[in-house]
C-alpha cells in the first residue's frame, strides 16, 4: 500500500523533473550566448566540445531509429540549437587560441590538442587537406542533397495535403475510423505538412554552418599569423606550428559533430515507406534479405577474385561469405510453412437433412475470386477488420446494430467483381482491384490521369483505377485517392445508410429493446409491450428508417410513443408524433449547426390542389400527371441544390409530408421533406426554390 508520503514523495518528483525539463532549452540557450561573449578556460572549453561530439551522436542515433519522420519532430529546433552551440564553441576557441596559442598546442585544451596532434599527426598540411575533404563532404554532398529532398518533400506534401484530408474523409465514412481516429490523422497530416516545412528551412542552418566552418578557420589562420608574428615576434614557420595547428585542430572538432548532424538531417528527410521499422532494419530487408541479389555479387566478386593481377584472398573470402549467406536465405525461402493437421471431414450417408437447408443472409457480400487475398489475413487483408467497422459506425450514427455481414466466394463472379446482397437480393456491386487505388474526382479537376476510368461505385463521380506509383500525383492533384478495402467498405457502408429499414428486422429490433431495458428498464417495461406492441414499435422505427431518421435517441421516440400511444395504435400517426418530438436532431442532420434553413416551396395554388388531393375522405387521389409533374420537378431543384452545396429539404404542411415524402423518394432519394411543425422555434426559414405547376 503506498503511503501519503510516498505519494507526495513522487508528486513532488515528477512536477521538479517537469520543471526542469522545460528550463533545459533555456538554461542552454544562456550558456551559448555566455559561450560567445565571455572568457572560458581550456577545462570548460574540453567540456563544451565533448557535450558537442555526444549531443551530435544521439541526434543520430534518433535518426537512425526513428521509424516515420514525426517521431523526431523537435529535429528543426535540434538543428537550430546544435547550429548554434557549434558557432558558440567556434568563437570561444577562437578566442582562446588567438589570446594563449603563443604558449603551445595545449593552449586551447586537450580536445583541440588531440585533434591537432592524434588524428593528423600534427600536420597542419594534413589538417588541413583533411578538413577540406570533410568540407565538400558535408557542404556539397551530404548537405545540399538533404536541403533539395527536404525542399522538394514540403512542396509535394503541402500540395498532397488536399487529397490525404479527402482519404481520411472517405476512411471515417466507410467505418474504418471514428471521429477520434480522423481527427488525430487529420493533426497528423497538419504536422507532417509543418514539419517538412520547418525542415526546409533549418536546413539552411546546416548549409550556413558549413560554410561558417570555412570562414572562421580562413579568418584564424590569418589572425594567428597576425598575432603570433606581431604581437609575440614569432617567426612565420612558428605561428604556423602554432596558430594554424591550432586552428585546423578547432576546425575539425566543430566540422565532425557537423557532419553528424548534416547526416542525421538527411537521414530523416530521406526516410521513405516501411512504417513499421527503423531504417537500418528496413535496409537490411531490401537489400540483404534477397537470395538473387546476394549471389549474383557472391558470383561478380569470384570471378574477380580468379583473375590474374586481383587480390584473390580479400575477394574471393568475400565472394564465398555472400555466397553462403545466399544459400541459407535460399534455402529458408524453401522450407515450407508447418500446417496444422485438417481435421476429418464429417461422413455423410447422403440423406437429405434439415440441416441442408440454408437460410438466407439478412446481409451478405460475395466475392470473385482475385478478392478472396481482401479477407485473408495470412495476406495482409483487412477487408474484414473494416467491415467491422463499418457496423461499428453505423450503430453509432444510426442507433442499432446491423446484422452481420455474411462473406463469401462466388466462382461465378467476374474475378475482381463483387456485390452485395440483402436479404438474398443484390442490391450493390462493383469492381475492386487488389494493389490498385481508387482515384475520385470530387468535382472540378481536370488534371489527366494514367488508368482505368470507371465510377465510385458508393456515390457515382467520375474515378480512376491507378497504380500505386500514381498515388501521389493524383492526391496532389486534389483526388481522393483510396484503396480496394476502402472502395468496397465505403460502398458497404452507403448501401447499409440507404437500406437501414430493411436491415432492422424483428430480431434487431428485439435486441434493441433488450439494450434499452439495461439502460432504462422502467421506460421500456411501461412502453413496450404493454402500450405499443413489438411489431409497431418495429414499425414506427423503419418508417423513420426509410427517411434516413436517425433513431439514436430511443428515449424520446419510446416517451412520444408512451404519450401518443393511448390515442392511436397507427404507425403513420405514431411516427408523425415522433418526428415532431424530433425535430431539432431532424433539422441538424440535414443542416448542421445553423439557424436559418433553405427550403424549397410548393406554389400556394398546387399546395391546395396536392392537400385535397391526398386528404380527401375516399383516400388519396392524385392525379397521375401532377405527381409525375412534381416529382420530376422536385428532383430538378433538389439537384440544382445539391450542385450549389445546399441541403436539398421540401417544405410542406403537416397533412400531406408522409405522402410528398413517399412520392418523391423515387426520383429524387436524397430530398428531405419536413413539415411545418417540424421546424424548431429557435431556427428560421428562407424560402429558396419554388415548385410550381399546371393542373393538366
Amino acid at each position: 500500500m503506498t503511503t501519503p508520503s510516498i505519494q507526495t514523495a513522487r508528486a513532488w518528483a515528477s512536477d521538479n523533473r517537469s520543471l526542469l525539463q522545460g528550463l533545459s532549452i533555456p538554461v542552454l540557450v544562456v550558456a551559448i550566448l555566455a559561450l560567445m561573449v565571455l572568457p572560458f578556460p581550456p577545462w570548460l572549453l574540453d567540456t563544451f566540445f565533448t557535450f558537442n561530439i555526444a549531443v551530435a551522436l544521439m541526434v543520430m542515433m534518433v535518426a537512425a531509429y526513428m521509424i516515420k519522420p514525426l517521431d523526431f519532430a523537435a529535429f528543426p529546433a535540434v538543428l537550430l540549437l546544435t547550429t548554434l552551440m557549434r558557432l558558440a564553441l567556434n568563437v570561444a576557441s577562437t578566442r582562446v587560441v588567438l589570446l594563449e596559442g603563443h604558449t603551445g598546442p595545449g593552449a586551447a585544451g586537450a580536445v583541440i590538442e588531440a585533434f591537432g596532434h592524434f588524428l593528423i599527426g600534427g600536420n597542419f598540411a594534413v589538417g588541413l587537406i583533411v578538413f577540406a575533404i570533410l568540407v565538400v563532404i558535408n557542404f556539397i554532398v551530404v548537405t545540399k542533397g538533404a536541403e533539395r529532398i527536404a525542399e522538394v518533400s514540403a512542396r509535394f506534401t503541402l500540395d498532397a495535403m488536399p487529397g490525404k484530408q479527402m482519404a481520411v474523409d472517405a476512411d471515417l465514412n466507410s467505418g474504418l475510423i471514428d471521429e477520434s481516429a480522423a481527427k488525430q490523422r487529420r493533426l497528423e497530416i497538419q504536422d507532417e505538412a509543418n514539419f517538412f516545412g520547418a525542415m526546409d528551412g533549418a536546413s539552411k542552418f546546416v548549409r550556413g554552418d558549413a560554410i561558417a566552418g570555412i570562414l572562421i578557420l580562413i579568418i584564424n589562420i590569418i589572425g594567428g599569423f597576425a598575432i603570433g608574428m606581431l604581437s609575440h615576434d614569432l617567426s612565420a614557420s612558428q605561428a604556423a606550428n602554432s596558430y594554424i595547428l591550432l586552428a585546423v585542430g578547432d576546425a575539425l572538432v566543430a566540422q565532425i559533430p557537423g557532419l553528424l548532424i548534416s547526416v542525421a538531417a538527411a537521414m530523416v528527410v530521406s526516410r521513405v515507406g516501411a512504417r513499421d521499422v527503423d531504417v537500418g532494419r528496413q535496409i537490411v530487408q531490401q537489400v540483404f534479405m534477397s537470395p538473387r541479389v546476394l549471389g549474383m555479387a557472391a558470383a561478380i566478386l569470384v570471378l574477380l577474385g580468379v583473375i590474374p593481377g586481383m587480390p584473390h584472398t580479400v575477394f574471393l573470402i568475400m565472394g564465398s561469405a555472400l555466397g553462403w549467406i545466399a544459400w541459407m536465405l535460399l534455402q529458408a525461402q524453401r522450407k515450407p510453412a508447418p500446417q496444422e493437421e485438417a481435421a476429418p471431414a464429417p461422413v455423410s450417408d447422403g440423406e437429405a437433412s434439415w440441416d441442408d437447408l440454408q437460410p438466407v443472409d439478412l446481409l451478405g457480400l460475395e466475392l470473385g475470386y482475385r478478392l478472396i487475398a481482401l479477407v485473408d489475413k495470412a495476406r495482409q487483408g483487412d477487408l474484414l477488420t473494416r467491415i467491422k467497422g463499418v457496423r461499428r459506425k453505423f450503430a453509432q450514427e444510426v442507433g442499432f446494430l446491423p446484422p452481420a455481414v455474411h462473406v463469401r466466394d462466388n466462382l461465378e463472379l467476374k474475378p475482381s467483381s463483387y456485390r452485395i446482397l440483402l436479404r438474398g437480393v443484390v442490391v450493390g456491386e462493383g469492381e475492386a482491384f487488389p494493389g490498385m487505388f481508387l482515384a475520385i474526382n470530387p468535382g472540378g479537376i481536370s488534371t489527366p490521369l494514367i488508368g482505368t476510368p470507371t465510377t465510385d461505385p458508393a456515390f457515382g463521380l467520375p474515378a480512376h483505377w491507378i497504380d500505386a506509383a500514381q498515388k501521389e500525383a493524383a492526391q496532389m492533384a486534389g483526388f481522393t485517392v483510396v484503396d480496394s478495402e476502402t472502395v468496397m467498405a465505403t460502398h458497404l457502408s452507403h448501401l447499409m445508410q440507404v437500406q437501414a429499414a430493411r436491415l432492422l428486422s424483428r430480431t434487431e429490433t428485439q435486441q434493441l429493446v433488450e439494450h434499452v431495458m439495461r439502460l432504462a428498464p422502467k421506460l421500456i417495461e411501461e412502453v413496450v409491450p404493454k402500450m405499443v406492441s413489438i411489431t409497431t414499435f418495429q414499425k414506427v422505427l423503419q418508417l423513420l428508417l426509410e427517411e434516413a431518421v436517425h433513431i439514436r435517441d430511443i428515449r424520446t421516440i419510446i416517451e412520444t410513443l408512451a404519450e401518443f400511444a393511448g390515442t392511436t395504435q397507427d404507425p403513420a400517426e405514431l411516427v408523425r408524433q415522433v418526428r415532431i418530438a424530433l425535430a431539432p436532431a431532424i433539422v441538424q442532420q440535414i443542416y448542421g449547426p445553423t439557424s436559418e434553413l433553405n427550403v424549397i416551396a410548393i406554389e400556394p395554388d398546387l399546395e391546395r390542389l396536392l392537400v385535397q388531393a391526398l386528404t380527401g375522405s375516399n383516400g388519396p387521389a392524385l392525379d397521375p400527371g401532377v405527381a409525375d409533374l412534381l416529382t420530376h420537378k422536385a428532383a430538378e431543384v433538389a439537384t440544382r441544390q445539391e450542385e450549389l452545396g445546399i441541403p436539398a429539404c421540401l417544405l410542406v404542411p403537416d397533412a400531406i409530408r408522409s405522402s410528398i415524402a413517399r412520392l418523391v423518394r423515387r426520383l429524387a432519394p436524397r430530398l428531405q421533406v419536413l413539415s411545418h411543425s417540424e421546424i424548431p422555434e429557435t431556427h428560421s426559414i428562407r424560402i429558396g426554390p419554388v415548385l410550381k405547376g399546371a393542373t393538366p
